[in-house]
C-alpha cells in the first residue's frame, strides 16, 4: 500500500469516526473551579427538599474555593409569616460562630504583647483570682477552691472548666445571677442592660464544673475574653470588633445589634415540631433582642449577627493567613497556631481537636467526615455552622436560625459540597 492510499484511508476513517466523538466532547460536564456543576445541583435537590418537608424554614448555602465564589443560594423563607422570601443578603444570629471573632481579637492582642496565653484571667478581671468548682458527692454536691488561677489559654481551649450553669449541678446557683437558666439556654445576654464586663464579674462568684486545664467544658469562655478584649485594649467589644476586624475585612453586615436600617432583612427564628418548623417565642429562647435590645452586653462568645458572605470574608483571612485584600489581621504563624490542636484528647478521642477557638479536624473520615485533615470549623445555637479546608482551599457557610434544631441538613452539607470536588487541589 503506497503511502498516498494510507493517508487517504486513515482520513476516511477518522471523518467516519467524528460524528460519534464529537458528541462525546460536548456531553462532559462543566467543571467550575474544580467543581462538577451537575453534582453541586445535588445540593440544590437536598436544600430544597428539606424546605418542601418541614425540615427547615429557610436557608443559605455558600462555598468558596481561593476566594472564588464556587455556590451561592438561599431557599425558602426569611420569615414565612411576613410572607419574605430568603435571599443571599439576610442576617443571620451567628450565637457562638461570635467566638472565632472573639478569639481573633484576643491573639491580636497577644500578638501586640497586651495579653499572654499564660496570664491569668484575674489580670484583667480581679474576681477570678479565686474560683470554686462544685463536684458531685453522695450526698450532693460539694464545693472546693479551684487548685490554679484560669489562664486566658483556658479560656481560648474551653478547659477552663466553665459550664453555661444550665447542668443540674449548678443551675439553682446560677439562677439568681442572671446566667445559666435565667440566660435563656444560658448563653443568652443581649437582652442585659449592663456591660459584659459586670456580668463575667458576678459569673467570677458561682462555682464552676471543672478544675482548670482537666477537661474540655464549653460555656462562657469566651464571654469572658470578650471583657478582656475590652480591659486590654481600653475599647468596648463592639467598637473593637469594627475598628480591628469587621470594617478592614469589609464586613459590613457583622454587628451585636442589627441598625434600624437593615432590620427588614433579619431572618425570623424558627423551631424544629413534628411537622412544619414553628416561629419560635420572643426572648432569650426565640427571637432575642438583637434588634431592639439594651444594646449594652456585646457577647464575645455567642452576640453577633451577620450574613453569609461577611462570615466568608472573615473565614477567607484566616484561609489566607490572616490578611484579605490588604488588611492584615493576624500574621500567618499565629492562624496556624489558632487552628493546631492544643487540647491533646480532651476534647475528642476519635481524631478531633480543639485549637485556640476552632474545632480541627486530626485524623482522616473521622466521625464520617470527607474533609481534609487540618479542616478548622464550629456552628451556632441557631443551627448555622463553618468550615475552612486549607488544603483544598475552601470556605463552606451554611445559615440557619432554627432553635431548638431537629435538622440534620448542617451535618449532610459538607458530604453534598465535597462530593461535588472532581479536581482537589495539588500537593
Amino acid at each position: 500500500m503506497t503511502t498516498y492510499t494510507f493517508a487517504r484511508r486513515l482520513a476516511v476513517h477518522l471523518a467516519l469516526l467524528a460524528p460519534a466523538v464529537a458528541p462525546l466532547r460536548a456531553q462532559a460536564p462543566a467543571v467550575r473551579l474544580g467543581f462538577a456543576v451537575d453534582r453541586l445541583a445535588r445540593i440544590d435537590s437536598a436544600f430544597q427538599r428539606a424546605v418542601d418537608r418541614g425540615e427547615i424554614a429557610g436557608a443559605v448555602a455558600l462555598v468558596w474555593r481561593d476566594g472564588q465564589p464556587v455556590y451561592e443560594k438561599a431557599f425558602g423563607w426569611a420569615d414565612r409569616e411576613a410572607g419574605r422570601r430568603m435571599t443571599t443578603d439576610a442576617l443571620f444570629r451567628i450565637a457562638s460562630q461570635s467566638k472565632a471573632l472573639a478569639s481573633v481579637a484576643v491573639m491580636q492582642l497577644v500578638e501586640e504583647g497586651k495579653i499572654s496565653l499564660s496570664d491569668p484571667v484575674s489580670r484583667f478581671i480581679p474576681a477570678f483570682a479565686r474560683t470554686t468548682v462544685a463536684t458531685r458527692t453522695d450526698t450532693g454536691r460539694a464545693i472546693v477552691p479551684a487548685r490554679r488561677q484560669i489562664t486566658i489559654r483556658d479560656l481560648l481551649t474551653h478547659t477552663a472548666g466553665i459550664s453555661y450553669g444550665t447542668d443540674s449541678l449548678v443551675a439553682t446557683l446560677y439562677a439568681p445571677t442572671g446566667l445559666g437558666p435565667s440566660a435563656g439556654y444560658g448563653w443568652y445576654t443581649a437582652d442585659k442592660d449592663e456591660p459584659i464586663c459586670t456580668t463575667m464579674e458576678r459569673l467570677a462568684a458561682v462555682p464552676f464544673v471543672a478544675q482548670p486545664g482537666t477537661q474540655f467544658v464549653y460555656g462562657y469562655n469566651t464571654d469572658i475574653l470578650g471583657c478582656v478584649v475590652e480591659r486590654a485594649s481600653g475599647m468596648p467589644l463592639d467598637r473593637y470588633l469594627e475598628a480591628r476586624i469587621t470594617g478592614p475585612l469589609g464586613m459590613r453586615d457583622t454587628f451585636f445589634f442589627v441598625p434600624a436600617e437593615k432590620r427588614a432583612r433579619l431572618t425570623a427564628v424558627y423551631m424544629s415540631t413534628d411537622s412544619a418548623p414553628a416561629r419560635a417565642p420572643e426572648g432569650a429562647r426565640g427571637q432575642g433582642a438583637y434588634a431592639d435590645g439594651p444594646r449594652r452586653s456585646f457577647s464575645g462568645g455567642a452576640g453577633l449577627v451577620s450574613t453569609a458572605r461577611d462570615y466568608a470574608r472573615f473565614l477567607q483571612a484566616l484561609l489566607d493567613g490572616g490578611a484579605l485584600g490588604g488588611a492584615r489581621m493576624l500574621g500567618p504563624k499565629t492562624v496556624a497556631l489558632m487552628t493546631t490542636n492544643q487540647t491533646g484528647t480532651l476534647f475528642s478521642q476519635t481524631g478531633q481537636g480543639f485549637g485556640l477557638g476552632f474545632q480541627v479536624l486530626l485524623t482522616p473520615g473521622a466521625d464520617g467526615r470527607p474533609e481534609s485533615v487540618g479542616t478548622f470549623s464550629w456552628g451556632g445555637a441557631y443551627g448555622s455552622q463553618y468550615e475552612v479546608d486549607p488544603k483544598e482551599r475552601l470556605v463552606l457557610v451554611y445559615m440557619v436560625q432554627l432553635l431548638p434544631s431537629r435538622s440534620s441538613l448542617g451535618a449532610r452539607f459538607p458530604m453534598l459540597v465535597y462530593q461535588a470536588l472532581v479536581t482537589p487541589a495539588r500537593p
